[in-house]
């Protein structure tokens, strides 16, 4: 009976026309009629055991460039069908699955694939929004060279798009004083800290071969390198607020997605610096993978959402945990008395704080001049404790401010 379902309206119709010349060859005694008959109702049934067995010898592969796109660009789907059957398909509908936010279903026509013929299908897809979106399964209708039988099949494998935040390229600034480690070291524009015992310790893989402490090495019998001599290890700390209290606006360009292209950019920019990056939010740390933190950065800002926090307690509780930071860059939205005073208790010594404080009031169609009183006394207890503070309004780039947050060496 599946068969007989995917019968087409032509097929339904030489199915009955062939029953009802041979009910009347019958009656009549027409044995000529009796063949045509058994002739036109065979027609649609062999269709349908032809088409039956073709539609699950086709194969689908899909290939996205690239895989990992920002949003508001492109990425290129390409569909791989292929006929591993010795007969050569009838019409094909191929139509792949796609989320809403990527545009709407693209369907193909092709007309005939021979046996063992191969056919490629590119077609672009593009999101304003960030996320994680699936694409697939593919669907494709299959039917007889007589347009008699239609059979639908969906294949099973799917692909993810991911979405990333748009990340603005920023000047290059000085974020602390310069340190230098041993050996062959440069210069880090970043605060930076290091081990600063001198005992030796067990040789590692890509450790620098003149490191080497002979002595040790000779007395333990394995190698052994001088601790005094590593390069200083830069170590930093994003935070990103996402309570939903604290922005303002909706889709792409509410303070929110804002935020989180200002915490991409700035850590983009900061792994191109070198900088060893820990990721927190309102919700405390985020995991990121090691050796790869900037596609894990951008992985994980990509499906970051709104929380229903009200303070910013664990993020700070979060960066406390970490220790052993020098520099930490705070993307925030509007900030109360309590929070700002907690950040501010974070900074201490020679460690660097940034703070982007979105102003949030611009968001709901407040002046661009003016700054509300909220964002005024949060921005105060910041720079009151040596935060350098940037503030942030509807409309202005990140780029344009963020030379602000240069350090400036204090006058002689």
């Amino acid at each position: 009976m599946t068969g007989l379902r995917a019968l087409t309206a032509r097929g339904r119709s030489f199915l009955a026309s062939g029953i009802a010349a041979l009910v009347c060859a019958f009656l009549l005694g027409e044995h000529d009629l009796i063949r045509v008959a058994i002739l036109i109702v065979a027609l649609p049934l062999l269709a349908v055991m032809v088409v039956a067995r073709t539609r699950y010898r086709l194969s689908c592969a899909r290939r996205l460039d690239p895989s990992r796109v920002e949003a508001g660009n492109d990425s290129t789907v390409t569909l791989r069908l292929e006929n591993v059957t010795r007969l050569p398909t009838g019409l094909l509908l191929v139509e792949d699955t796609l989320q809403y936010a990527l545009g709407t279903r693209p369907r193909f026509v092709l007309d005939r694939v021979e046996a063992k013929g191969i056919r490629e299908i590119d077609y672009k897809v593009r999101s304003d929004l960030r996320g994680r979106y699936s694409i697939g399964p593919l669907s494709v209708r299959i039917t007889d060279p007589f347009g008699l039988v239609e059979l639908a099949r969906t294949f099973t494998a799917t692909d993810t798009l991911v979405v990333t935040p748009q990340v603005i390229p920023l000047p290059y600034v000085r974020l602390s004083g310069e340190w230098a480690g041993g050996g062959d070291s440069r210069t880090r524009s970043v605060a930076a800290a290091g081990d600063d015992d001198v005992a030796p310790r067990d040789y590692r893989q890509g450790d620098d071969l003149r490191r080497v402490h002979w002595r040790s090495t000779a007395r333990y019998g394995e190698l052994m390198v001088r601790r005094e001599e590593q390069q200083w290890q830069s170590r930093g700390a994003l935070l990103l607020d996402t309570r939903r209290p604290a922005h303002r606006g909706e889709g792409p360009r509410s303070s929110f997605e804002v935020a989180v292209s200002a915490a991409a950019s700035i850590g983009v920019h900061l792994a191109h610096e070198g900088l060893g990056l820990r990721l927190v939010t309102d919700q405390g740390p985020q995991q990121l993978v090691e050796g790869g933190v900037q596609a894990s950065l951008l992985d994980t800002l990509a499906v970051v959402r709104n929380s229903q926090a009200r303070s910013l307690s664990n993020g700070i509780a979060g960066l406390r945990q970490g220790g052993g930071e020098g520099l930490i860059v705070a993307v925030l939205g509007a900030l109360d008395l309590d929070d700002a005073q907690s950040l501010a208790r974070l900074r201490h010594g020679h460690m660097t704080g940034v703070a982007v404080l979105l102003d949030v009031a611009t968001w709901e169609g407040g002046s661009d001049g003016e700054v509300s009183p909220e964002h005024e006394q949060a921005q105060a207890v910041l720079a009151a404790s040596g935060w350098r503070v940037l503030r942030l309004p509807a409309g202005v780039s990140l780029a344009t401010i963020w030379p602000d947050a240069a350090y400036k060496r204090s006058a002689a």
